[in-house]
């Protein structure tokens, strides 16, 4: 049997994760990442990442968000880091059809990555 999540379900699924995202006493921060989790570049994310959720919808806040100064390398993935540096999430990174998508793969040592809009969805089924 599929579960079907009504919207209070999914809400509560949501800020979850906004919740795990800001435990700790440090910084959240998204990396980007080569596939072997060495990280190219780092974006700290606002004190709250993000907003309350919208029928399981979250988005994140401050955007746009950059590194200015990226370590550098190719990006395969990306990870979501809580406060206390404990990874809470992560997904894929190309240049279209990924969790999230960029105009390039290969970010050079010193190139500023910006970005400009992130959700996460918990779905209804």
């Amino acid at each position: 049997m599929a579960l079907t999540l009504e919207t209070n379900a999914r809400d509560a699924c949501s800020n979850a994760i906004d919740d795990l995202v800001n435990t700790g006493g440090g910084t959240s921060q998204l990396k980007f990442e080569t596939s072997g989790d060495v990280e190219v570049a780092t974006i700290d994310l606002q004190s709250t990442a993000f907003g309350a959720s919208n029928t399981g919808v979250i988005t994140l806040a401050g955007v746009p968000l950059s590194d200015t100064s990226a370590t550098g390398g190719t990006v395969a993935q990306f990870s979501i880091y809580n406060r206390a540096s404990t990874k809470v999430l992560e997904g894929n990174v190309s240049t279209s059809g990924a969790s999230i998508n960029i105009s390039s793969l290969s970010i050079g040592a010193g190139d500023t990555v910006t970005l400009t809009s992130f959700t996460i969805t918990t779905p209804a089924t």
